[in-house]
């Protein structure tokens, strides 16, 4: 099975043979797109036509999302303990350009400037996280460090006070060495005590003002890279997956997940039985999502599309919803190699949630077009980013189409607010809204940037920018 992003398909399922073909739609050019479940009410569905800010409900929100080992840096200071990122960044030939999160945009120094850049856009939310290891340097191991509730009190109170809704994720990717080294993270069900103490600890701390928390960020993309290829710490695989020095690709990724999964039930329940009466917030979880369609219509593809779908989302929702436990690569090529843009494929990955989870509430996390850079690559080049433009311009089409078929999506956010450090990638790879120079650590707003600042404030009606979209708006 070919695929334009890396496909998660267990070593205990064959993938699709010669007479079971399927094509996968991902949700773009290296696309980052995750859902957010919530249970939450129903929303107004605008039937009026065009692509306009007031053609999604009153209440929808727009924003941008970020993580906090991809742009906080400040990766010592201020009692903050060593994470597995920290460690793993800091080993010659793991990054692409050999660079490390240790400054990164140097948020935790610059927040206040970044959240005086939403606010002139308009943002209505942002999604960032925590950093475990800055709140609890030794898991529950050791003390709550005071100087990390400091640092997102005063980010949470300064959003606040611009009219930025918080989305907190607890984690993204980034956990204490401590609990690595003591017993496996993961691999342990020991870490599901270690998570349900963080995340209450963050409800306390911080849930009277944060009414949206997400437990995992796509914890299905990160147990694939940590533990069934090993490009992701703690680099556990076997063969054929990769050539790690240790793990067994056939059952740690389902041992995590499944710790994974009982992590964030738990955290759902203590939110439920202890805050949410209090705090009035909800708690959901972020999966990473792909879309598949039968290469041709006959039975053997359309049951390995549904195979191949069931490693996706499924994996990780089937069991909190029910309690149970040679395609060709299509649409619009892009920069970076193997990824493609179908923005048709928001849609039909809405409405396929719409109607295998009864219509749960949700939001579009992470959604967003990689531009290329290197030490050739002009500011300028990268500022005049209109392929991001049409990128957004299209998704956002599709997912005005499945709202009015009835999906109940709350809120969008643009991955990411600014260029960070991209993970294996390091800095060569560039998501934001706002371009940065790493040297100087300025920000300058992109064309996306000022794009997506008129849609949300109503400024105009955009254009149809591919001719995917004319033909849907035709259609």
């Amino acid at each position: 099975m070919v695929c334009t992003w890396p496909c998660l398909v267990p070593h205990k399922t064959r993938p699709p043979t010669a007479t079971a073909s399927v094509t996968a739609r991902p949700p773009g050019a290296m696309a980052r797109l995750s859902c957010l479940i919530l249970l939450l009410l129903a929303l107004f569905v605008s039937s009026v036509a065009g692509l306009r800010r007031s053609e999604f409900p009153p209440s929808f929100l727009f924003g941008a999302g970020t993580s906090s080992y991809q742009i906080e840096g400040a990766y010592l200071e201020d009692s903050k303990g060593s994470s597995n990122w920290d460690v793993f960044t800091h080993i010659p030939g793991n990054i692409m350009d050999g660079s490390t999160g240790d400054v990164a945009d140097d948020h935790y120094h610059r927040y206040l400037e970044d959240i005086e850049m939403m606010h002139s856009l308009g943002l209505d939310s942002y999604r960032f996280s925590l950093s475990w290891s800055r709140i609890l340097p030794k898991g529950r191991f050791g003390g709550v460090n005071p100087a990390g509730i400091k640092f997102y009190d005063s980010l949470i109170n300064s959003l606040l006070q611009k009219g930025i809704q918080p989305f907190v994720t607890i984690n993204h990717f980034d956990v204490p060495k401590e609990l690595e080294e003591r017993y496996g993270s993961w691999l342990s069900p020991e870490m599901q005590e270690d998570f349900t103490y963080f995340a209450e600890l963050c409800f306390k701390m911080f849930g009277d003002r944060v009414k949206h928390w997400i437990t995992f960020n796509e914890p299905n993309l990160m147990v694939k890279f940590g533990y069934l290829n090993g490009k992701y710490p703690p680099n556990h695989c076997s063969k054929p997956f990769g050539k790690c020095t240790s793990g067994n690709s056939s059952t740690e990724p389902y041992i995590a997940g499944n710790n994974i999964i009982l992590a964030h039930a738990k955290t759902v329940n203590i939110y439920r039985n202890n805050y949410q009466a209090k705090q009035g917030g909800s708690v959901g979880i972020a999966i990473y999502m792909r879309w598949y369609e039968p290469l041709r219509n006959i039975t053997e593809d359309h049951v390995a599309v549904s195979r191949a779908q069931s490693f996706e989302a499924p994996w990780f929702l089937d069991p909190l919803f029910f309690a149970e436990r040679n395609g060709i690569p299509i649409g619009k090529p892009t920069p970076v190699a193997g990824t493609y843009v179908v923005p048709s494929s928001m849609e039909k990955l809405v409405v396929y949630l719409k109607q295998r989870y009864q219509n749960i509430p949700f939001y579009i996390t992470e959604n967003g077009y990689a531009q290329l850079g290197n030490i050739s690559t002009t500011a300028d080049e990268l500022v005049s980013d209109t392929e991001r433009i049409s990128y957004i311009h299209d998704y956002l089409t599709y997912l005005r189409s499945a709202i009015r078929k009835g999906a109940d999506v709350r809120g969008y956010f643009v991955w990411s607010l600014v260029d960070n450090f991209e993970w294996l990638n390091g800095y060569t790879m560039k998501y934001g809204l706002c371009h940065v120079d790493f040297k100087s650590l300025k920000r300058t707003p992109k064309l996306s940037a000022k794009w997506y600042s008129k849609f949300i404030k109503g400024y105009e009606q955009i254009e149809m920018a591919s001719e995917e979209s004319h033909k849907h708006v035709a259609s």
